[in-house]
């Protein structure tokens, strides 16, 4: 019998070297999933787009407008470092994304420390869960707010403990019980219709600014996509420092 828990391991390593960004036109999912037993009330974080059916979504063919990128949304605003900055990046990530993985393992620290930490750049994060395990992951980040940007960097750094063929709840727990949160306000979120429903609209909303895929990041308003590198922002947001 094939190991799952290897075989989900070797699929999130090819998908880091192969993909550019998670999700897409036709398959909408970071990792394949099966259906599970356990309750899960994530099914609105499955496909960005479908191809076919009642539902199909257009591509947005006219760039997002600053205004429209600052809009405030449904939710708090998650952010990091100097409001009143030169320059404001935007990241739309995926908790089960190996190409999000990939970024915050080789470009995140660095960047953090150069541009966040020195008051040069203002960071946001923005959910945009493709599949029920990264929607039931993305509660989990959004129900522990004081510690939203170590769960981040936790449930996207430590894929390989909780990512798997089937949903599983305890996996997802046992990334942000470290982090305090408790299993009654895990609970709490899961159940919570509205907190769901406002993640949904922040996903929508990202569509409809043009996101397809994660990570896709907006850097004054231009949009990017995939892993990006040191050398890549630096040619970004560089001359928008002055």
């Amino acid at each position: 019998m094939i190991n799952r828990r290897l075989m989900t391991r070797g699929l999130l390593a090819s998908l880091a070297s192969s993909l550019t960004s998670c999700g897409g036109l036709s398959s909408g999912t970071d990792a394949p999933s099966s259906p599970t037993k356990k309750k899960s009330w994530s099914q609105g974080f499955g496909n960005n787009y479908t191809s076919t059916g009642p539902n199909v979504r257009e591509r947005r063919t006219s760039p997002a407008t600053v205004a429209e990128l600052m809009a405030p949304g449904p939710l708090k605003e998650m952010s990091l470092g100097n409001k009143s900055a030169k320059v404001t990046m935007i990241e739309y990530f995926s908790p089960t994304c190996p190409v999000c993985h990939a970024f915050h393992k080789k470009t995140w620290p660095t960047f953090k420390k150069r541009y966040i930490d020195t008051g040069k750049v203002h960071f946001i994060a923005r959910e945009f869960p493709i599949g029920r395990s990264s929607g039931n992951a993305a509660i989990a980040i959004r129900c522990h707010e004081k510690k939203f940007f170590p769960l981040m960097n936790a449930y996207l750094l430590q894929q390989r403990r909780w990512v798997s063929l089937e949903v599983r709840l305890d996996k997802i727990y046992a990334i942000a019980r470290p982090y305090g949160l408790t299993q009654a306000k895990l609970n709490a979120c899961l159940a919570d219709k509205t907190l769901v429903e406002n993640m949904r609209l922040i996903k929508e909303r990202g569509r409809d600014l043009g996101v397809i895929g994660t990570p896709t990041f907006f850097i004054n308003g231009k949009q990017l996509r995939g892993a990006l590198t040191m050398a890549q922002l630096q040619a970004e947001i560089d001359p928008l420092l002055g």
